[in-house]
């Protein structure tokens, strides 16, 4: 329950108590609060023993974890890879997949390889592309004039 809180904030939350209640009412805060989380504890683990009753001797080992959909579906799917997922998610390269859809609509051959691909289609390898750097213009040259930006 309290993973995530480290020994200091702990410290500073009990400090905090203190000073908010007092210290003659904390203790008498601590038992009613540990008495209300004891009786959540005891309905919820009722109301467990209930439903695995109605539902009869063939879901004695019913897990109620089994309900959340992560669990659930992590459990149905991911343990038992009888359709090969693992091996599709292994296969799929999603930055060839990329590159070679790229290379195809800019009409260059998709032989070469991620990296190099990746580095060509940055204007690395020649060509014009219109996101690299231009070269600096001589002191006395004016920058072109673009109408549409005036």
């Amino acid at each position: 329950m309290f993973n995530d809180i480290g020994p200091l904030e702990l410290v500073a939350l009990v400090i905090l108590a203190v000073l908010i209640f007092g210290p003659d009412k904390l203790p008498k805060l601590i038992q009613d609060i540990s008495r209300f989380i004891r009786r959540i504890r005891d309905f919820s683990d009722g109301a467990k023993a209930d439903i695995r009753s109605e539902l009869g001797p063939e879901f004695k080992d019913f897990d109620f974890e089994d309900l959340n959909p992560r669990t659930f579906v992590r459990k149905q799917f991911m343990d038992d890879d009888d359709l090969g997922l693992k091996d599709i998610r292994n296969g799929f390269d999603l930055r060839k997949e990329v590159t070679e859809v790229s290379d195809a609509v800019r009409g260059r051959e998709s032989g070469a390889s991620v990296g190099g691909a990746a580095a060509s289609s940055f204007g690395t390898s020649g060509g014009s592309d219109l996101l690299r750097k231009r070269d600096p213009q001589a002191p006395d040259e004016r920058p072109p004039f673009d109408s549409d930006a005036t």
